[in-house]
């Protein structure tokens, strides 16, 4: 027992007392940083449980509803994760460790299907391996504060497919690294590449964070978007998305991802001549698709 924080007061747990009893057994080689943490961590736990006074049934549910959602978690699936979009967490996390000055590309949540190291690409490159779904061309440019381009910039980006599904949740129905890849940004900073129009689609719901969906009078879905990692030597990584902006769930997105400033507009181009003018004409015969034109903004890094 810690002598130097533990007084009678603090010696046996009341209800009155919980917090300072709690924290009181703290011992003196812990870091500032985790005696913070879990300062924080024990107040509001406590004050939750005093305001709520569970019984010791609903206590257990709750035991048992975390050790499930443990439970579903596998290589590629990520159930906390799943948990934390859903009650707005990861998102807040991004909003606090993303502030940025205005005009620089806003974050949003990475999610639970990224996947490192794919494939690098040519600009140009249609990274939709299945066929399925309305074409769609990205372009746009990667720059700094001041409109300067940055050359060589990684443009990461992966979606879903037509059917609202990663290609790690169908291992052996979609081809291996389906709608993902990454570009880089040629001397003037542009970038760009074909894929497909993107649509809502719900999370994996088929565990205790969908079950939990379903108690709370949720839906599953999240509004549609193309994920993006855009990094630079010498700037601040973004995580992003772009949203579609006739996207119906665009207010009620389920993990709370949207930002306004990520909305985008995607033209449906219907013209062989306005092909064209997006360098198009190699494709062969015309066929219509969508376009969205999107530029990325990075800041200085702090270090």
């Amino acid at each position: 027992m810690d002598t130097k924080t533990t007084t009678k007061e603090t010696a046996f747990l009341t209800e009155e007392n919980s917090v300072r009893t709690v924290n009181a057994r703290m011992g003196s080689k812990i870091s500032p940083r985790m005696k913070l943490v879990m300062s924080a961590v024990v107040k509001h736990l406590h004050m939750l449980t005093k305001e709520i006074e569970p019984t010791h049934e609903e206590w257990q549910q709750a035991i048992g509803f975390l050790t499930a959602v443990g439970h579903k978690c596998t290589d590629w699936r990520q159930e906390f994760i799943l948990l934390s979009d859903v009650l707005g967490v990861s998102m807040l996390v991004e909003v606090i460790n993303s502030r940025r000055p205005a005009g620089a590309t806003e974050n949003t949540v990475l999610g639970p299907f990224y996947v490192p190291e794919a494939p690098r690409y040519q600009n140009g490159t249609n990274i939709c391996l299945d066929g399925k779904g309305e074409p769609l061309v990205v372009k746009g440019r990667v720059t700094d504060l001041e409109g300067n381009p940055i050359p060589g910039a990684l443009v990461d980006v992966w979606q879903t497919n037509n059917d609202g599904l990663y290609d790690v949740q169908q291992k052996d129905i979609q081809p291996d690294w389906n709608l993902r890849g990454v570009f880089t940004a040629e001397e003037d900073g542009t970038y760009w590449y074909r894929s497909t129009k993107p649509r809502y689609y719900p999370i994996p719901d088929d565990g205790p964070v969908g079950q939990l969906l379903g108690q709370l009078d949720r839906h599953p879905n999240r509004a549609a978007h193309i994920h993006f990692i855009v990094s630079a030597p010498g700037y601040e990584p973004v995580i992003t998305h772009i949203f579609p902006d006739d996207c119906r769930y665009l207010n009620e997105d389920t993990v709370f991802g949207v930002r306004e400033s990520l909305i985008a507009h995607f033209k449906e181009v219907d013209t062989p001549n306005e092909a064209e003018k997006f360098g198009l004409k190699n494709l062969g015969q015309f066929k219509p698709f969508y376009f969205v034109n999107w530029d990325f903004v990075l800041t200085p890094s702090a270090k």
